[in-house]
């Protein structure tokens, strides 16, 4: 058999029988698989590197294909922007909600009314009381949601009633932080226009949108709910609610005994500085929970040395959190023996954890074990200047304690959380 003039052996140019061979001309020569000679095949048949209508070839790009960083119509996002868009869909849903339903009840509250910005039935109070309402709704349906969370599914596992409790106390934060908030605001504003009066429609409008606002927060802020974040939100409730305390109690020298005064003088001071520290207790027992989960991840990193550290840390934090309850639930004006016992308690659990956080934390920054021992040497001197020495009160040692258990809890949240972000 002759061979063909480009010299490559018959049998090398026999076409398998699948796919069957196309008829064309006997080559001449080495064709590249990518210079098909013209008309070497007849029309509709698909050849090596042809672009065929309606084919696709590597590297083209084809009317409603999918390419890697092209953002295609009906193109699938990735998990995270997806989550991110879901949340915030929800989140708006959730403040149109609260909108609609503080609007309806603004027209039934105001209705031949011209209400102030503050005093008596107010645009201020009635929408302080919405959002209050309103908030615990979309904290409650906010956090239930985010269990499904990748990041949360662990929340899953609780039984019923600490996911209730836990549910509880986020929700009470959150909500109690947006109506003191919005007292605040309203107060401010009537301070700057005094004796302004408004209508039902702009009364209305006005409880509508602060209503929904807040829950657009606090949707937002439940569902992407951390330990860090937890910290910041029991320092800034802690801080918000005595305040508010302070400046409505009925007693202004309440400050020359110490700030249990504030929970015994009777009115809405006392009732809001009490259910802030039972609501602050179980709060933290709720962040104990997160922080025990934080823990016993950087023990399973080999960060931690002492695998029961998580246990015991996190247990330390649920005691203080229950012995804080413990001292808005009997207020001093009840028992002062069980109040002082309370009181003390928690002063002593967190000195006892500062003193063992260098055996119970081992495997921490030594810096970290450095700013423990100047907390503590900082809550010595204060106590010291209390008594003996008599420099200040009582109240100026409880603000001065309150500042540095907090701080503490501050500096801790944040180291570790640096530290899983660069285990990560």
């Amino acid at each position: 058999m002759t061979e063909p003039a480009s010299g490559i052996p018959a049998a090398s140019a026999t076409v398998p029988a699948d796919p069957p061979a196309l008829a064309g001309p006997p080559s001449q020569g080495p064709t590249p698989p990518d210079s098909t000679p013209l008309g070497s095949a007849p029309l509709g048949s698909a050849q090596p590197g042809s672009a065929q209508p309606g084919s696709a070839q590597p590297g083209s790009i084809q009317p409603g294909s999918a390419q890697p960083g092209s953002a295609q119509p009906g193109s699938t996002l990735p998990g995270s922007q997806h989550r991110r868009l879901a949340n915030e869909s929800e989140a708006l849903l959730a403040a149109s909600s609260a909108a609609v339903v503080a609007g309806l009840a603004g027209l039934l509250i105001f209705f031949g009314r011209t209400p102030p910005l503050w005093g008596g039935v107010s645009l201020g109070l009635v929408s302080a009381g919405a959002v209050l309402v309103l908030g615990l709704a979309s904290a409650y349906i906010g956090y239930w949601r985010s269990r499904y969370q990748p990041d949360q599914h662990w929340r899953l596992g609780l039984p019923a009633w600490k996911f209730i409790v836990d549910a509880s106390t986020v929700a009470l934060v959150h909500a109690l932080i947006a109506a003191i908030a919005t007292v605040a605001v309203f107060l401010l504003l009537q301070r700057s226009f005094q004796g302004l009066t408004v209508d039902i429609y702009a009364a209305t409008v006005g409880m509508a949108v602060v209503s929904g606002l807040a829950a657009y927060w606090i949707y937002l802020s439940v569902y992407d709910i951390s330990t860090r974040k937890l910290s910041g939100l029991l320092v800034l409730f802690m801080v918000m609610s005595i305040v508010a305390s302070m400046a409505t109690s009925q007693d202004p020298k309440w400050w020359e005994y110490h700030f249990s005064q504030l929970g015994t003088v009777g009115g809405a001071s006392s009732g809001l500085f009490n259910l802030s520290l039972i609501v602050a207790g179980f709060f933290i027992t709720t962040f104990a929970v997160y922080l025990d989960r934080d823990l016993r991840s950087l023990i399973a990193q080999g960060v931690l040395v002492k695998p029961w550290s998580a246990g015991l840390c996190s247990g330390a934090f649920v005691a203080m959190g229950l012995l804080l309850a413990g001292v808005g639930v009997v207020p001093l004006s009840v028992s002062f023996l069980i109040h002082t016992l309370f009181a003390s308690g928690m002063a002593v659990v967190f000195i006892l954890l500062l003193l063992a956080s260098p055996f119970i934390l081992r495997g921490l920054p030594r810096r970290f074990f450095l700013v423990c021992g100047s907390f503590l040497a900082a809550l010595i001197v204060s106590l010291v200047l209390f008594y003996p020495v008599g420099y200040f009160n009582l109240t100026a040692f409880e603000l001065i304690a309150f500042v540095i258990i907090y701080g503490w809890i501050a500096v801790f949240i944040r180291l570790l959380d640096a530290l899983a972000t660069r285990n990560d």
